[in-house]
Formats: structure tokens, sequence, C-alpha cells
């Protein structure tokens, strides 16, 4: 009879603490959906925008600027002139070649009337543009990668 108590209390002791953390997690669940429902819809709009306005270009060329990130605001305007929000000296570059702007989060990028054009993905950018995270965008003879 001592042999058979000692493997109940083996087994039943394993699984009373499995059934403890399963009832755990399902009232951490139900604690974390009931707070996300007491919010405002303000509150969660401005919260998810907060999180989402963090996009920044990373360079890819020139090599020297390899892997440098660029934190885009509202916006971020990109051509040879000192004028610009970042001037670079590249001779393919207009004086005022692209803007990058964001609107809700997401990063829009419209050419400035260039002479030699505005690329997303090695496509002429001809009207504003939305692009995402990982995006290849070329401006002149610089080459950007969209990351947030």
């Amino acid at each position: 009879m001592l042999v058979a108590a000692t493997s109940y209390g083996s087994i039943i002791r394993p699984l009373q603490f499995l059934i403890f953390v399963i009832v755990a997690l399902f009232f951490a669940i139900v604690l974390r959906v009931v707070i996300q429902e007491i919010r405002s819809p303000d509150e969660v709009a401005s919260s998810s925008r907060r999180r989402r306005s963090s996009v920044s270009l990373t360079f890819v060329e020139p090599e020297e600027r390899a892997r440098e990130k660029i934190e885009v605001g509202e916006s971020l305007v990109v051509g040879r002139s000192a004028d610009c929000d970042l001037a670079l000296d590249d001779t393919y570059l207009s004086s005022r070649h692209a803007r990058f702007t964001t609107d809700n989060g997401d990063l829009i990028v419209e050419d400035l009337g260039s002479t030699n054009g505005t690329y997303v993905n090695q496509e002429l950018v001809k009207e504003r543009t939305i692009v995402s995270r990982g995006d290849i965008i070329q401006i002149g003879g610089v080459i950007f990668e969209v990351s947030r």
C-alpha cells in the first residue's frame, strides 16, 4: 500500500501544478483583454500611432555610409542643396530630389521633379507612394532600405 500512495502523489502533484499554471495563464489573458476593452478608442489609436511612428531609412550605398540610419520625422527632404533636411554630395541628385513624409505611421515617398527620378524596388515613382519595411529606395546614386 505504501508504494501505491507514493506513486499516486508523484503523478497528482505535477498534474495539479500544471493545471494551476494553465488557470493562471487563462486569467492573465482574460485580464489583458478586459484592460484593452476598457481603454478608450482614442487611447488605442494614439498608442498604435506612437508605436508605428518610428520610421527610418538605412543607407545601403554609398559604401562609406552603409548601415547608417536616418530617422524620418514628419517630413524629410533629400537632395544636394544645403537647404535639404538630408543634403548629400551626389552628382546624380537634384538640388531637391525627393521628400519622405509620415502619415499615421505610414512612410510615403514622392519625387520632387528630379532629373534622374526616384525608384522604389527598381520601379519609377510617379506619385506619392507608400513604402514598407524592407523596401529599397534609390535616389540618384544613393540607396536606402526602409526600416523601423
